[in-house]
């Protein structure tokens, strides 16, 4: 038999889709029960999008075409050399087990992906939508692209369209702030909760078979045990044991994130957690290098800038840094901006005992810092301060804001419970911010103690500006875009920066900036220990909105045709999987 490689592609192309009618394909698409498509907290808006969704679809009449081109395409590729044939068969159906959380997230995000894109003619905003899970600009404030599509549901399809938030805050029912469950009307009208391994057992037991038939091919005991863990934490909604063992894993070279598990998805409340995957590609002689950082977060905790009784939690000791090139997003990290780094487990049993691991997604990173970041630079950094713009910085600024995530303060101090339960929908967009100004924070303290010596702490700081116009316009409907209008604000007002009236330049004013991150870190861990809901709600009013001036900075951006993010292309084919794909087919049948 000849070898497999030397068969014509479209052969090998033949047999891997026939190896997807395993594990992954599904025969119909997944839906939540009772939920309308794309409806919302009124009636009316609820009726207008579940007639749109039978028309077929057509561009909205205020929607600027220039959009469909905002998203810089990226081939998700990383080397393979090292892996075996195994290692790389492993990925497949890792790929495989993700396609389903996309799905999935469709679920919870639209309802029936198919129909939706089946109904757009145009290839070009049928790619928008598919890029966007639904008829919503995810970077426009949620703003429908289609026309007679009515708002976006803040609470997407986990809550009934008629539901108000004083229904819910009124319903004495346990358990209703969870994570990992639908809230419906049951046949009397009454809200009810509906598990989602219930809701989706049938594709959550195929998920289930796939990550079992990975952990089969996984060389790595402590990465198999894992995912033979995630498979029945999936089938039960009861993820800390998983958790756990996934804080375990230090030097298994293949990773796998996996589950419902950021809550950004739900804007009215942000408590239901969205369906996701990263199939990753560990760097082990970066990842040796940053392991080192994860041994100060005990001292960096003492010297928070608050006061004691907000720093009184210590992070876990098993905190672990790791470098990793991704190739294959899917659902809610797949959805509008793209992630570039990764800080889990969220569970605040988990981060206490073990701590976190922070993950830095090289690839995505570099893409976006070249096709994104310096473009930005070049149009709003003064001259004389662009050279402090650097990866180097780049990658700091991001691996810190993961680390600081572990930082401060996971329970209120006044009983009130979770921060994540007293601050509510205000929850994520604080965190976010935390994790920002304390990443910032840490760096100061690294290189004070000679820890880091790459470059100097002005390329930190500038890059952290050109970041800051890089995340604002994922815009005031992204948890990352809130925080970071909050921080140019609140910057701005302690002189941190300036801007030459003009140019339309901005440049540093490092004493002011430091003290600007340190004024605004004590702020925000207080607001999060008392889990002071009113003021947060009035610090978003004060400071969240897009200043005049900063708003035609970004249009000159959009002018020069700079990229607001980047979409990917990925897949088996993409990454190179395709022979090992087939050899597996083959072995299977």
């Amino acid at each position: 038999m000849p070898s497999l490689s030397r068969l014509p592609i479209f052969a090998l192309l033949l047999t891997v889709a026939a190896m997807l009618n395993g594990c992954q394909q599904q025969p119909e698409p997944p839906t939540a029960p009772d939920a309308a498509p794309a409806a919302t907290d009124s009636d009316a808006s609820a009726r207008e999008n579940e007639s749109a969704a039978a028309r077929p679809a057509q561009m909205a009449a205020n929607f600027d075409p220039a959009r469909l081109d905002i998203y810089a395409p990226f081939k998700l590729q990383a080397d393979l050399s090292h892996l075996s044939l195994r290692q790389q068969q492993l990925l497949v159906k890792l790929i495989e087990a993700s396609r389903i959380m996309d799905q999935l997230f469709w679920a919870q995000a639209w309802g029936d992906r198919d129909a939706l894109l089946t109904d757009i003619d145009d290839a070009g905003l049928r790619r928008f939508a598919d890029i966007n899970y639904g008829p919503w600009d995810r970077l426009d404030g949620d703003r429908p692209f289609l026309r007679d599509v009515g708002a976006k549901p803040p609470g997407a399809r986990f809550y009934p369209a008629d539901m108000s938030k004083q229904e819910f805050e009124d319903w004495d029912q346990p358990g209703k702030t969870g994570l990992y469950s639908l809230v419906r009307r049951d046949e009397r009208g009454a809200l009810s909760l509906l598990p989602y391994h219930t809701v989706w057992a049938d594709e959550l037991a195929r998920a289930a078979d796939c990550l079992r038939d990975a952990a089969e091919l996984a060389d790595n005991q402590a990465f198999a045990n894992y995912l033979r863990m995630r498979a029945e934490a999936i089938l039960s909604d009861d993820y800390l044991a998983s958790d756990m063992a996934w804080m375990e894993m230090k030097d298994n070279p293949i990773e796998l994130v996996y589950g419902p598990i950021e809550t950004y998805e739900d804007q009215l409340f942000g408590y239901r957690a969205a369906y996701e995957a990263y199939v990753l590609i560990k760097d082990l002689d970066w990842s040796e290098r940053l392991a080192r950082f994860a041994d100060y977060l005990p001292e960096l905790q003492r010297g928070l800038p608050v006061a004691d009784v907000y720093k009184q939690e210590s992070p876990g000791s098993d905190a672990d840094l790791g470098a990793y090139d991704v190739i294959y997003y899917a659902g809610h990290s797949n959805a509008g901006s793209k992630t570039i780094a990764i800080n889990l487990p969220n569970d605040e049993r988990v981060q206490l005992q073990k701590g976190t691991r922070r993950l830095q997604l090289k690839n995505a990173m570099r893409a976006k810092f070249d096709q994104i970041l310096l473009p930005i630079a070049d149009q709003l950094i003064a001259a004389d301060q662009r050279e402090h713009v650097t990866f180097d910085a780049f990658f700091a600024n991001t691996m810190f804001h993961e680390v600081a995530h572990g930082l401060g303060i996971k329970n209120t101090i006044n009983n009130n419970g979770s921060v994540r339960e007293a601050l509510r929908e205000h929850a994520s967009w604080l965190e976010e911010g935390k994790a920002d100004v304390l990443g910032l924070y840490m760096i100061e303290q690294l290189r004070q103690r000679d820890e880091i010596s790459d470059g100097e702490l002005m390329d930190n700081y500038v890059t952290f500006l050109a970041s800051i116009f890089r995340s604002v316009r994922f815009g005031s409907s992204s948890a990352h875009g809130q925080a970071n209008l909050v921080r140019f604000n609140f910057f701005r007002e302690q002189g941190a920066f300036s801007r030459d009236a003009d140019s339309g330049l901005y440049r540093i004013d490092p004493q002011r900036f430091a003290a600007a991150s340190e004024n605004l870190s004590r702020l925000i861990l207080t607001i999060q220990g008392d889990g002071d809901h009113p003021t947060a709600t009035a610090l978003l009013k004060d400071q969240g909105s897009i200043p005049a001036d900063l708003k035609q900075d970004l249009q000159r951006l959009a002018a020069r045709d700079i990229a607001v993010d980047i979409v990917f292309e990925q897949g088996i084919e993409t990454a190179g999987l395709t022979e090992a794909a087939a050899r597996l087919s083959t072995a299977e049948h």
